[in-house]
């Protein structure tokens, strides 16, 4: 992934946080209670090939406290002596900024009340009918953070999205037409949206709260207009994917600051992200609570086995472009074990990842190979929970209780069950309400500095030269019965 903007680096591993001073080669390093926040970060987060490090790093974390002043600011006090040293091995990217909260000082700081609040959920978005999936598909790969093109052959992007998203879209109206005829994903976070609106109002916040999907309605772009109408004074953003990866959270944040930046309203808004969550006590206490329940419902809910289905990304997003993803899910199922052997469940448990597309390598193993083997090995009870989704959509509904559950039964497991995914579970509502309020404090504005590489991406001339021959290799494509046919092959 190549972003934009400029930052300082910062690892984020096992709750830590550690921010380099500018080039300094010390790093200075920051204490993170690890059920409360993972990190919150100013808005210029993302770096010109931010995402390319590969040094692997050596930690050893240091107790940092933090207080708040009379005016309810929070203030940094003096470092402690070392409290544990962890030998980590992680991927930088960049972050200006990284806080950390005490439980003692997690309240609400005086005069947020006198601010016009604003909090921005971003989604993924989901085709309302069938007559919208195969724009809406476009929409997806046309996203350089989906689909990842070598800058010499970017011109071919939206060509190609469009030649994928009409091979595609039959076998995808498929789906969405097993649940329903659309995705609910829009009904389920409006709902998500109100459920936040009034647990921040319970804890003494008025906010406005805004939706914003990357690839269908209500956009990015209508969210940012209301928030400007609104006169918003602060605002924290806040995607609802618990773990950060460079094609979700990522390219949602991407986007925000290419509108940002061309804005000077909201050059000078400040802004606080919450970049993930996956390590927050009520995130991972919620999930549990719902596995414990979906336990009780089989016979012998000690045998069962617990499948945990993550969204997949290709490899080179992980090894290449330093995408923290497959190292935030491994920590959040191990913080979520930990939860249920706290209650007494000590089950066996896998990770696997679902919904690879294309001839590249994705992050292993996969889920419907793992069913396979699993069913040879004797399991016979099995449990899915879709770790990444807080929402119910086309991942869970078809692709975990249709085709999984069929391929489950094919494969000799007699037993199984799906973990709902959070929604609006008031227990997981409210802990997100705690992370806006703990965010609050840090938010700070941004740089109305442009990116002339950017500019000059979008001149009309150049952008009509190549949408000219990027059309003509799509339309060869489509002449050419073997070219479209491993084509064809290589992306359904």
């Amino acid at each position: 992934m190549e972003a934009v903007g400029s930052g300082v680096p910062h690892l984020k591993l096992s709750g830590f946080c550690h921010q380099r001073i500018n080039n300094s080669p010390e790093w200075s390093p920051h204490r993170m209670r690890a059920f409360t926040c993972n990190a919150i970060s100013s808005f210029p987060y993302l770096g010109e090939d931010s995402q390319r490090s590969k040094q692997p790093l050596e930690i050893v974390s240091v107790s940092h406290h933090a207080s708040a002043d009379r005016s309810g600011n929070f203030t940094e006090s003096s470092f402690q002596a070392p409290i544990k040293n962890r030998h980590l091995v992680g991927k930088a990217f960049f972050s200006n900024k990284a806080c950390a909260f005490d439980e003692k000082i997690m309240r609400m700081p005086l005069g947020i009340s006198q601010e016009r609040v604003g909090v921005l959920l971003l989604n993924l978005g989901g085709p309302d009918t069938l007559h919208d999936v195969q724009p809406f598909l476009f929409n997806l790969f046309a996203d350089p953070d989906i689909i990842r093109l070598p800058r010499l052959f970017r011109f071919l992007q939206r060509p190609l999205a469009q030649l994928i998203s009409m091979l595609r879209a039959p076998k995808s109206k498929e789906g969405y037409a097993a649940i329903g005829g659309g995705s609910p994903l829009r009904r389920i976070t409006d709902e998500q949206a109100h459920a936040l609106k009034i647990a921040l109002e319970e804890k003494n916040l008025h906010a406005n709260v805004y939706v914003a999907m990357r690839y269908w309605h209500p956009y990015t772009e209508d969210a940012v207009r209301l928030i400007k109408k609104d006169n918003i004074t602060k605002l924290v953003i806040l995607p609802l994917y618990p773990q950060f990866s460079i094609s979700t959270s990522g390219s949602s944040i991407r986007l925000l600051q290419s509108i940002f930046r061309k804005d000077a309203y909201f050059a000078s808004l400040p802004i606080s992200i919450i970049e993930s969550w996956y390590q927050r006590e009520g995130y991972i206490k919620s999930i549990a609570d719902l596995m414990e329940k979906e336990l009780l419902g089989f016979s012998k809910p000690e045998e069962v086995m617990i499948f945990f289905s993550a969204h997949g990304v290709p490899l080179s997003y992980v090894e290449d472009a330093g995408d923290p993803y497959k190292d935030q899910m491994e920590e959040c199922i191990a913080l979520i074990m930990d939860e249920l052997k706290s209650r007494g469940i000590a089950n066996d448990h896998t990770l696997a990842y679902q919904s690879r597309v294309g001839p590249v390598r994705w992050l292993k193993p996969y889920t419907d190979e793992v069913i396979v083997e699993l069913g040879q090995k004797g399991v016979k009870s099995l449990m899915v929970v879709p770790v990444s989704f807080v929402s119910e959509h086309i991942e869970t509904l078809e692709e975990i209780d249709m085709e999984y559950k069929h391929l489950a039964l094919q494969s000799g497991i007699e037993n199984w069950g799906r973990v709902p995914a959070l929604g609006c579970t008031s227990s997981f509502i409210s802990d997100l309400a705690d992370a806006v309020i703990e965010a609050l404090p840090f938010a700070s504005t941004t740089s109305s500095a442009k990116d002339t590489s950017k500019d000059a991406d979008v001149d009309p001339v150049q952008y009509a030269i190549k949408m000219f021959f990027g059309s003509i290799l799509a339309f060869i494509l489509l002449l050419s019965p073997k070219l479209f046919s491993a084509f064809k092959n290589s992306v359904i």
